[in-house]
């Protein structure tokens, strides 16, 4: 799918403000402020999805809805029943929406179709299934699946720190986390901090995992893989920054250059650490 196609299957899920009655909404925005829900750079393609929630908290609405109800109560001389409870809060809320503070937020995708990656920047898989779940209702047969591969992230991780020695292209950085499988589940932690090969061995004898790893990819990204193959904290290192010309350079010249360079990196990036998993494991 180009972008003009993909640009016209996100049109019906365009964002709309929430209304005096909505408590949330969501649609696609402009990745770069200029009408168009898909931003095409090198054939790299950039969406992002709109948020916005109103701020009303559970703990308001039931101190209004306990007064409401106590009004109620001397007006009528018994408490409200369940249902009149509920109907109570229903108007509280509604009364009390147009009033809410609201807040934004966006969530960035980069559809990599050279390579085949959907890539969300989230902070929670839940956050994460809100674009699928728009990208799904927009695109009926989206041919999307998870990456799987041959060697759990854990076991890799593992093995990487008990023979001390990365996979090829790859650094270990002083980041660490070890944690146990058993009930209590004890965990150890390592921040800015080299863990001596004696200790991981020791933690490791007593039945601990590697869950999670600070790394450096090639010297040019730095980033966390954890037990679940998620990607946190990527990072470009200096030597990027220093290949980046941006002094005759406009916002959005710079933008697609950044794009350009960080989305040919990730790309590479991922191949390389899809291989030092063992590869991607073909469904069944």
């Amino acid at each position: 799918m180009d972008a003009e196609r993909l640009e016209a299957a996100l049109a019906p899920q365009t964002f709309q403000p929430c209304t005096s009655l909505d408590m949330q909404t969501q649609g696609w925005i402009s990745p770069r402020e200029n009408g168009m829900l898909v931003h095409t750079v090198n054939k790299q393609l950039l969406i992002a999805l709109g948020t916005e929630k109103k701020l009303l908290p559970a703990s308001v609405i039931n101190q209004v809805a306990k007064a409401r109800a106590s009004e109620m109560e001397e007006q009528q001389g018994f408490k409200p029943g369940r249902k009149q409870m509920k109907e109570i809060k229903e108007q509280v809320t509604d009364e009390l929406l147009p009033r809410a503070f609201s807040i934004n937020r966006t969530t960035w995708a980069w559809i990599d179709p050279v390579n085949g990656w959907l890539i969300i920047d989230a902070g929670t898989a839940a956050k994460a299934d809100e674009v699928l779940k728009l990208l799904i209702k927009g695109i009926a047969k989206l041919p999307l699946e998870s990456l799987h591969v041959v060697q759990s992230p854990v076991a890799a991780m593992t093995e990487w720190l008990v023979e001390d020695a990365a996979p090829k292209g790859f650094t270990v950085d002083q980041d660490t986390e070890l944690r146990a499988s058993g009930e209590g589940k004890a965990t150890v932690r390592y921040v800015s901090q080299t863990m001596e090969l004696v200790d991981v061995q020791r933690h490791i004898a007593s039945g601990k995992q590697c869950t999670r790893l600070a790394m450096t990819w090639a010297d040019r990204i730095s980033f966390v893989l954890t037990e679940s193959l998620t990607i946190k904290r990527i990072a470009p290192l200096d030597v990027i920054k220093e290949n980046t010309d941006t002094g005759s350079q406009d916002d959005d010249e710079r933008f697609d250059s950044d794009m350009m360079l960080m989305t040919g990196e990730l790309a590479k990036m991922l191949d390389d650490l899809v291989f030092a998993l063992g590869g991607q494991m073909q469904p069944k």
